[in-house]
């Protein structure tokens, strides 16, 4: 199995498709559930954790099928097909519904379909990169997931601005597009790795809590702590713009293509670092940064965060806070480009699928829990959206203790995978 960089960028299409999915809909969404529906703040809360909480059900069991799957197109690809143009058709009816019962059809519609084809689409990278290449090509899957974030935040914004349902077109659009450059031009390994019973995820997960050294639960737990730190504040971030620093709908928008900028400006350097300095330090400094720039953002008066510097094309008005925002994207591009490769480097190939589901089920868990919980947050607060950003460094600071006891999930080297293959032709076990 060979790496090459333009059947990376290729696949990369497909996170492409589901960034620029959620990018939308966790910008606008919020803004029609406040203001179009009137919803309080912790049912915007348990609503935005509806896609998660579908995602928990069904893209770990969808990952571990996929391991089991044998069809012409491969055993990832007809996830791909059934899910993305489903979920195309039902983002682009959310902006027209009109009554909260329809809304909320198409809003169910969306998260059944995404959560069907997101863990195939993201398992198909491990399949077709060797071990030590996998924190290099998890950084170009990002870069082409943070361009999905950029358009989404900076075109849909603008086109927001003309009217509100010109961004969920786009987006559906845009997903229907990318799986099929997806499907046209990445060709899954015609030979799988198979085991002879291989455990289900409920017994993976039983081993990791097992293992000795803790290290996959470690990890696990890391990633569930980061994502609750940073899913929180995304469901919330168009509403604390534009609430508690008065910024216009169209400029809060823009703030997480702020982010997605400067996550796909760093997500390569972030893949080579973690090839070189290991991906738990990687990791770890981008926790540190991450934890120390959202604190800052937390103490700082609104009146000086929302401090007008510059205005650029595409870009639109930049002020205080977006430069914390964009150091938050090379952060998180550090924390996130590193912890996938890590998770599925504690298995071997025929598990692929069924680790990115433990993946998925420690972040999904997360993205539940962060919304609900900054929702009750700012409810009992009185309104206060700045609350939230004192408790996200806490769990920051949690997930660096869990990090820094992490031993495996670093890149298998060339000599390392012939000789487990090597020792898998005799028959000798090999552990996970």
């Amino acid at each position: 199995m060979k790496f090459k960089y333009g059947k990376i960028f290729l696949l990369g299409f497909g996170f492409f498709g589901v960034s620029v999915i959620w990018s939308v809909y966790n910008a606008f969404v919020p803004l029609f559930l406040a203001n179009k529906f009137n919803f309080a703040p912790w049912l915007i809360g348990l609503f935005m954790t509806f896609d998660n909480i579908a995602a928990l059900f069904i893209q770990p069991p969808v990952g571990a099928w996929s391991d089991r799957l044998r069809s012409k197109m491969g055993r990832r690809m007809p996830f791909i097909l059934i899910g993305a143009p489903v979920g195309a058709i039902a983002f682009g009816l959310i902006p027209i519904a009109a009554v909260p019962a329809l809304f909320v059809a198409c809003t169910s519609t969306l998260l059944l379909s995404m959560a069907f084809w997101r863990t195939p689409v993201v398992a198909l990278m491990p399949d077709i990169t060797p071990s030590q290449y996998r924190s290099q090509a998890n950084g170009i899957i990002n870069l082409m997931g943070g361009v999905g974030t950029i358009i989404a935040s900076l075109a849909g914004s603008t086109l927001y601005e003309i009217n509100i349902a010109f961004p969920f077109w786009m987006g559906s659009v845009l997903v229907i597009l990318a799986a099929l450059l997806v499907f046209i031009f990445i060709k899954e390994p015609k030979q799988y790795e198979e085991g002879e019973k291989e455990p289900n995820m409920f017994q993976s997960l039983k081993e990791v809590a097992q293992d000795k050294d803790k290290s996959g639960l470690r990890i696990l737990l890391a990633i569930f702590f980061w994502f609750l730190a940073y899913t929180g504040i995304e469901a919330f971030l168009t509403l604390y713009a534009t609430k508690q620093l008065g910024i216009p709908d169209g400029d809060a928008g823009r703030m997480m293509g702020h982010i997605g900028l400067f996550f796909v400006l760093f997500a390569l350097v972030a893949g080579i670092l973690g090839s070189r300095i290991g991906r738990r330090v990687t990791i770890s400094i981008g926790i540190v940064a991450m934890a120390a720039l959202i604190l800052f953002i937390a103490l700082l008066p609104a009146g000086l965060l929302s401090t007008t510097l510059t205005k650029l094309p595409v870009l639109g008005t930049i002020r205080v806070i977006n430069l914390f925002l964009m150091g938050a994207g090379v952060a998180w591009a550090f924390i996130n480009i590193n912890s996938f490769p890590m998770v599925v480097d504690l298995t071997t190939a025929a598990r692929i699928g069924t680790f990115t589901g433990l993946y998925y089920l420690f972040s999904t868990l997360s993205a539940i829990v962060g919304p609900n919980l900054n929702g009750w947050i700012v409810q009992f607060s009185g309104g206060n959206y700045n609350a939230m950003m004192f408790v996200s460094p806490f769990f920051l600071v949690v997930a660096l203790i869990l990090m820094l006891g992490v031993r495996r999930g670093e890149a298998a080297t060339q000599e390392d995978n012939a000789q487990i293959t090597a020792m898998k032709a005799i028959k000798i076990e090999v552990p996970d």
